[in-house]
Order: structure tokens, then C-alpha cells, then sequence
């Protein structure tokens, strides 16, 4: 096990996650405060380590990650993608693994832009025949 020293990076919508794991018992930091004090939702922060639990790591890296941009959702998928590509460098056998589960695979949906003389980007204002 070698411990990674440039940070890896995950994206989801406006969100980047830049994580560096380091071998240790299972801590984690998101911006300098616990996983749970930031995220705030135990099921966001399921979803942003699910990739330590699937490979059965998550009692042997500490997680520290530095994430800016968008919302906790987004900030989530950004982390999950970000451990994801850091656990393929330190042990290229996950890969297939981590590749099925889609956790290497940025997710591409983003928000659809507003168009003008609309209030929003598919609702309409009201039509009036008459």
C-alpha cells in the first residue's frame, strides 16, 4: 500500500472533490470537519464512501477531501468518483470492480439553462386564447 500524495479528482454536476487517502482506520474529513458534520445526511454520506464499502476498505484509509462548488448532492457524487479513481491507482485490480458499479463514470446530467421569455427552463407562461 502506498500512500497517495497528489490529490484525485472527481466532478459531479458543479461540484470538484479533490481526495487524498492515506492509509489509517477509517477516518474522514470533507473540508476539515467530519464526513457526517458537513454532509449532514447519513445517506449522502453512504453514497459519497460507498466505493470504500464495496472493496471492503473502508476500516484501512483515512479520507481527506477538499470539495468546492455546487451542493451537498452534487459535492457527494464529486467524493464517491474522486475515492473511486484513488483506490484504482492504489490497486489496479479494483478496477473491474469499480468500473461495473459505474463509480469511474462521471455522471454527465447537468442542470438544462433557462430560455428566454420563459420563467424557467421547460415551464411556460400561462396561454391565454383570448
Amino acid at each position: 500500500m502506498t500512500t497517495t500524495t497528489k490529490p484525485l479528482t472527481g466532478r459531479r454536476k458543479e461540484a470538484v472533490a479533490r481526495v487524498r487517502l492515506l492509509p489509517g482506520t477509517g477516518q474522514t474529513q470533507v473540508n476539515g470537519r467530519g464526513a457526517i458534520d458537513y454532509l449532514r445526511r447519513e445517506s449522502l454520506v453512504l453514497h459519497a464512501f460507498q466505493a470504500l464499502v464495496v472493496t471492503n476498505l473502508r476500516d484501512k484509509y483515512d479520507v481527506h477531501a477538499r470539495v468546492a462548488g455546487g451542493g451537498l448532492t452534487g459535492q457527494a457524487g464529486a467524493i464517491r468518483m474522486a475515492i473511486a479513481r484513488a483506490l484504482v491507482r492504489q490497486d489496479e485490480a479494483l478496477k473491474a470492480l469499480l468500473g461495473r458499479e459505474g463509480f469511474l463514470t462521471r455522471d454527465s446530467r447537468m442542470k438544462e439553462r433557462k430560455k428566454y421569455g420563459q420563467p424557467g427552463a421547460r415551464k411556460r407562461f400561462q396561454f391565454s386564447k383570448r
